[in-house]
């Protein structure tokens, strides 16, 4: 007779929970996700390039280039464009030392932020 109790209670508990969340919504509310319906269909953006990063020491600088030699990698000169959006700091010249974040676009490498390295005393 117990058991048969507690299987009633449990039952009554398994039907009245979900009940009574469905009687929280606020009246117009749908449990189901929303859906976008747009007349015009969603283009699917191109991931963005990936940014690398390198060390090296400036062999030649202009507005719109900058050449950096490197001579502990296997690629002793690498060259970078410069543009409106390319983060400076520090005074670009030739000899110093830089810390080059870029990205690689149609075979470019199109330098994002340059950093002029402090010289260490």
């Amino acid at each position: 007779m117990r058991t048969y109790r507690t299987t009633a209670v449990l039952l009554g508990l398994l039907v009245a929970v979900p009940a009574l969340g469905f009687a929280a919504l606020p009246q117009g509310t749908s449990t189901k996700p929303a859906t976008s319906k747009s007349s015009t269909p969603t283009k699917a953006t191109a991931p963005a390039p990936a940014v690398h990063a390198t060390k090296g020491v400036i062999k030649s600088v202009s507005d719109t280039s900058l050449v950096i030699s490197r001579p502990s990698s296997k690629e002793k000169e690498m060259t970078f464009m410069l543009d409106s959006t390319t983060q400076k700091k520090g005074t670009l010249a030739a000899g110093a030392t830089v810390d080059v974040r870029y990205k690689t676009e149609n075979k470019q490498n199109i330098a994002t932020a340059v950093t002029v390295a402090e010289k260490k005393k």
